[in-house]
């Protein structure tokens, strides 16, 4: 692999909307040997998402996908009627179809500028813990949320089966790639997956009730736990750079189009991982 290429992240591309299709049809690598992580929330309906990855993997030399929220859901609309874990594994024999690393694939091994560096791609949902001012526990939240009318449309569309519910699938996901992570041993690594790994991201947000639906405590310490060189995540629609305990955080959504329309200062779609745009070597995109 070639030193100047890059690694890119991208997420909440929703291509749904025709503005962020014509995004999508416009991204393209600046080097042959550019690696793509797409973090979630593609689409809705799986021939969109596999529309946008496989003109994606066509292009980059590799694609890594976790899956999003949105393209769980199991909308009345969608060929692919699978729901909670049976959709989810659809989505990941399309990936692999199209030969795209999923978080059920080995890790790869990113080797250019800035690396190596491990790749772990990640499916861990949300179970409630990121609770709103005053409450204490996943009723409370609930009741919190729907009274303030801001309720994550995944309590309608979002299947779990065959888990209780959604946080036991969460608590099941958190639990077995913790375990793959701790294999990992002190590798260098790149935790990569649609909610943010602490709860300190959705501070700003608008409203503090949809909080509940972006992440779990369970994975809090784990940028300090492991040897993360960078944590990309999406879901919020709020793209920029922070640091938690010295660790590099890339939110790297698209976002809605009444969202980027609103965002002058944005100057890409794509958010460059490695090597680090603030290093003197290279500027970002």
């Amino acid at each position: 692999m070639a030193l100047d290429a890059t690694l890119w992240a991208v997420s909440d591309l929703h291509i749904s909307y025709p503005e962020n299709r014509g995004i999508v049809a416009g991204l393209h690598p600046e080097h042959p040997d550019d690696w793509l992580i797409v973090a979630g929330d593609v689409a809705e309906r799986v021939s969109d998402v596999a529309w946008s990855l496989e003109l994606l993997a066509s292009r980059f030399a590799r694609v890594i996908w976790a899956p999003g929220n949105h393209e769980l859901w199991t909308i009345p609309a969608d060929e692919v009627q699978a729901s909670g874990e049976k959709r989810y594994q659809h989505l990941v024999e399309l990936c692999r179809s199209l030969a795209i690393d999923t978080p059920e694939d080995p890790y790869p091994v990113w080797t250019g500028g800035g690396g190596p560096v491990t790749i772990a791609s990640l499916f861990l949902l949300y179970d409630y813990t990121f609770r709103p001012p005053g409450t204490s526990t996943k009723a409370e939240a609930l009741a919190a949320a729907y009274a303030a009318g801001v309720v994550c449309t995944d309590e309608q569309f979002l299947g779990h089966e065959p888990y209780a519910s959604r946080d036991d699938w969460c608590r099941a996901r958190v639990a077995a790639t913790e375990a793959r992570l701790v294999a990992a041993g002190d590798t260098p690594l790149i935790l990569a997956g649609h909610y943010p790994l602490v709860r300190e991201p959705t501070s700003v947000l608008y409203y503090p009730e949809f909080a509940q639906w972006c992440g779990t405590e369970l994975t809090a310490d784990w940028h300090r736990r492991f040897n993360v060189a960078v944590a990309v995540y999406g879901h919020l629609h709020i793209p920029r750079t922070t640091h938690y305990d010295g660790v590099r955080f890339e939110e790297v959504s698209i976002g809605y189009p009444r969202e980027w329309k609103r965002q002058t200062k944005r100057s890409g779609w794509l958010r460059q991982i490695l090597p680090d745009p603030s290093l003197p070597e290279r500027a970002a995109c």
